[in-house]
C-alpha cells in the first residue's frame, strides 16, 4: 500500500478520535443535567387529602398547582390560597437530597388565613404574627419514613429558605424566606 494512503488514513483515524472525544463531555454534562421527573405524593394530615404529581424539577402545571392550593388550604376556615410554586420546587430538591424517587410528603399545616393564625399565635408559644404560612409560603411537614431529623439537616443543606425544627411536635417548617433556621418546640 502507498505510504501516502497509509499516512491520511492515520491523520482521518485521528480525526475522528479527537471529533468523537470533543463530543463526548457534552453527552455527559447533557444527562447528567437532565432531571429526571420525580412523583411527588402529598397528604394532608388533617383532612386526609392525597395528591400525586409528576414533578420535573421546575414545572408544574396549572391543574397540579391548583389542586396542591386545595389541599394545602386552611383547614380551620376552608380558605384556599395561592402556594408560592418555588415551595414545589423546594420540596423536590428536598426529595432529590434524600434520596428519594416516589416519597410520600406528609403535611401538617401549609397555607394559614390571618384569623387562623391569630387564635394560634394566642393559643401557643412560638407563632410568629407575620408567618410565612400566611403569604403561602410555608409547609410544615413529615417525609413518610424518613426520620425528622434528617429531613432536617437535608433542609438546611439546601442553603435556599426558612427551616425550622420542632421535635417534639414531630415536624419540619420549611419555606421560601430568607434564609434561616430555628429550633422550636
Amino acid at each position: 500500500m502507498n505510504p501516502i494512503n497509509l499516512q491520511r488514513r492515520k491523520w482521518l483515524s485521528l480525526g475522528g478520535i479527537v471529533l468523537g472525544a470533543s463530543l463526548l463531555p457534552q453527552q455527559v454534562l447533557a444527562s447528567l443535567s437532565t432531571v429526571k421527573p420525580l412523583a411527588l405524593r402529598f397528604r394532608n394530615i388533617n383532612t386526609g387529602d392525597t395528591y400525586a404529581v409528576k414533578f420535573n424539577g421546575n414545572n408544574l402545571v396549572a391543574n397540579d398547582l391548583k389542586q396542591l392550593n386545595y389541599l394545602m388550604r386552611d383547614r380551620r376556615t376552608g380558605e384556599v390560597r395561592r402556594i408560592d410554586p418555588n415551595l414545589f420546587v423546594k420540596l423536590n430538591q428536598l426529595q432529590q437530597r434524600l434520596g428519594l424517587r416516589n416519597a410520600e410528603v406528609v403535611v401538617i399545616s401549609g397555607y394559614r388565613s390571618a384569623k387562623t393564625n391569630a387564635k394560634l399565635k394566642r393559643e401557643h408559644h412560638g407563632v410568629a404574627s407575620n408567618s410565612f404560612h400566611i403569604r403561602g409560603q410555608a409547609v410544615d411537614i413529615q417525609f413518610s419514613g424518613v426520620p425528622l431529623v434528617k429531613v432536617k439537616q437535608a433542609a438546611e443543606s439546601l442553603s435556599n429558605g426558612g427551616v425550622g425544627y420542632y421535635p417534639r411536635s414531630n415536624f419540619v417548617h420549611v419555606d421560601t424566606g430568607p434564609v434561616r433556621t430555628w429550633l422550636g418546640v
